[in-house]
Formats: C-alpha cells, sequence, structure tokens
C-alpha cells in the first residue's frame, strides 16, 4: 500500500509512518492535527517522508483503501491538517467543486457574484479599480516630468 505513494521513502513501514506524522504534528484548537513539514511557511511545504505530501501519506496509513486515481481532499480547509476524519478521497471535478470561495478579497472587500456563473468572482473589481487608479496617476507622473525636462539642455 507504501508503494502507491509518490516521492515515500522506501525505508518506511506503516508502522514507523505513523509513528513519524504524529511527531511532527500538534492537535490545535479546531480539532485539525497540524503536521509541521519542510520548509517555513504553514500549508505552503507539507512535504514529509521523503517528498510525499502529508495528507497523502496520512490518509493511506490512518484510512487506508488509498486509490492514487482520486485526490485526498481536506473537509476542514485547512491544507496541512492530517486528522483522519478530515480527509476524504474524492475525483478532481469534485475536488474542485468542493473548494470553499472565500467571501472577501485579500484586502477585505466583498467579492462580488458572477451573474453568468453564479459563484464568486475571481478578481475584486475595488481592488482592480484602485491597481488601474494608481497606475493611472504613476503614468500621469511619468507624463509630467517628460513635459517638463523636454527641450532643456543638460547644465
Amino acid at each position: 500500500m507504501l508503494s502507491q505513494i509518490n516521492g515515500l521513502s522506501r525505508h518506511f513501514t506503516e508502522e514507523t509512518l505513523r509513528a513519524y506524522l504524529l511527531s511532527r504534528s500538534t492537535r490545535a484548537d479546531n480539532g485539525c492535527l497540524v503536521v509541521r513539514g519542510y520548509g517555513p511557511q504553514r500549508g505552503v511545504y507539507q512535504k514529509l517522508a521523503g517528498r510525499a505530501w502529508a495528507h497523502i501519506a496520512a490518509y493511506v496509513v490512518f484510512v487506508g483503501g488509498y486509490d492514487p486515481t482520486f485526490e485526498v481532499h481536506h473537509d476542514c480547509g485547512t491544507p496541512d491538517c492530517i486528522e483522519p476524519s478530515h480527509l476524504r478521497q474524492l475525483s478532481h471535478a469534485d475536488n474542485c467543486r468542493e473548494r470553499a470561495q472565500r467571501p472577501r478579497c485579500r484586502n477585505g472587500h466583498d467579492r462580488e457574484t458572477d451573474p453568468v456563473t453564479g459563484r464568486l468572482r475571481r478578481v475584486c473589481r475595488v481592488c482592480n479599480r484602485q491597481a488601474q487608479q494608481r497606475w493611472r496617476e504613476r503614468q500621469a507622473a511619468t507624463v509630467a516630468d517628460a513635459r517638463a525636462t523636454y527641450g532643456r539642455q543638460p547644465s
């Protein structure tokens, strides 16, 4: 069963992998079993035990019945959670449908619903409008500087 996990070091058995995952994880207040993988950022570098993803290895060891054609989905939404009750296998299409869209953009604006698809827009219109305004101001300043220095001889 462990041979189906891509990138997993071959020296692990199910018992040693289970102990390794539990030694690298801590219990969060929301019930998640958060694992500390390689790298400085949480949720970005969650590879463990060679180059294998920690949540896939945890699914194989704790839940069992792993099918490599399906993806392991986090019901809790925490990317570095290895709690067995928070993991389940889905097809790629179902996994994409299950992803929760955040109701606010990273700057705190409410996201609008796209009338065509009925889903939240990917780009925040307020942030986009502000970015375009900043660009126009930079361009205007560049043009004003160029006009002010046009025709002057360097001294």
